[in-house]
């Protein structure tokens, strides 16, 4: 059985900083195959701009990598705030105890050593994201006083029902899994829409005004948070 990633109703985004084209081939092919979406590249520099761009929700990172070091790009994550709380693993052929604990101190989450099995490192990508993303794992997402069933397709708030369409549930559910994170229209279409390029960006707006709609409906209080000239957050302090 293959097997899937954490909130596989929604793929989980992937960076991985590696500069050896075998293992970044090997590693890339086994996080697809685990139903996880995969950014990919061999330069330090080229990774924060990715990262700046995607929001990934894991990034997996080699040490030793052309221009900018691991070390740096992993410091620098901790740095953004956008960036700040994205698990962060490590991958490195240094396994003496200061190494590990310099990548560790450096703000990785996990830190694996070279030779690795890709399953390994699959599982441990899996492992982070339900440490920092509990939602994940669970069949009911909460937030406030908003409720919604993964396995029946319900939605609550307040104990009354909200009808939600297709499009809308799956963009409440994509908010749910991480509140208060902002997320670019860009991320949410490639999240929620996927491979459909033919959605244009102001569509998303359309879908968070009808959503806004339904969970505000009798006089609730706005849960949908707008940032100008970024994105949309679930966040009751609006």
């Amino acid at each position: 059985m293959r097997p899937r990633s954490p909130g596989a109703g929604v793929k989980s985004r992937v960076l991985l900083v590696e500069d050896d084209p075998s293992l970044a081939t090997l590693l890339k092919w086994n996080l697809e195959r685990a139903a996880y979406e995969v950014d990919q590249t061999p330069d330090g520099e080229e990774a924060l701009s990715l990262a700046k761009e995607m929001a990934p929700d894991a990034v997996v990172l080699d040490w030793m990598i052309e221009g900018i070091g691991g070390i740096e790009v992993c410091r620098r994550l901790r740095r953004w705030p956008a960036t700040a709380r994205v698990p962060i693993i490590m991958i490195s052929g240094r396994s003496e105890e200061h190494d590990r604990i310099e990548g560790l101190e450096a703000g990785a989450d996990d830190y694996v050593i070279k030779p690795f099995s890709p399953r390994e490192l699959v599982a441990r990508v899996g492992a982070v994201l339900r440490r920092t993303r509990p939602a994940l794992a669970e069949e009911t997402l909460v937030y406030a006083d908003l409720e919604m069933d993964l396995a029946g397709h319900k939605v609550r708030r307040g104990g009354r029902a909200i009808a939600l369409g297709p499009t809308e549930f799956r963009l409440l559910r994509h908010l749910l899994e991480q509140p208060g994170r902002v997320f670019t229209r860009e991320r949410l279409l490639d999240s929620v829409w996927g491979q459909d390029k033919d959605i244009e960006l102001r569509t998303i707006d359309v879908h968070i005004r009808r959503l806004r709609q339904a969970i505000n409906a009798g006089g609730k209080s706005e849960l949908i948070r707008t940032v100008r000239s970024a994105g949309y957050a679930l966040d009751e302090d609006v």
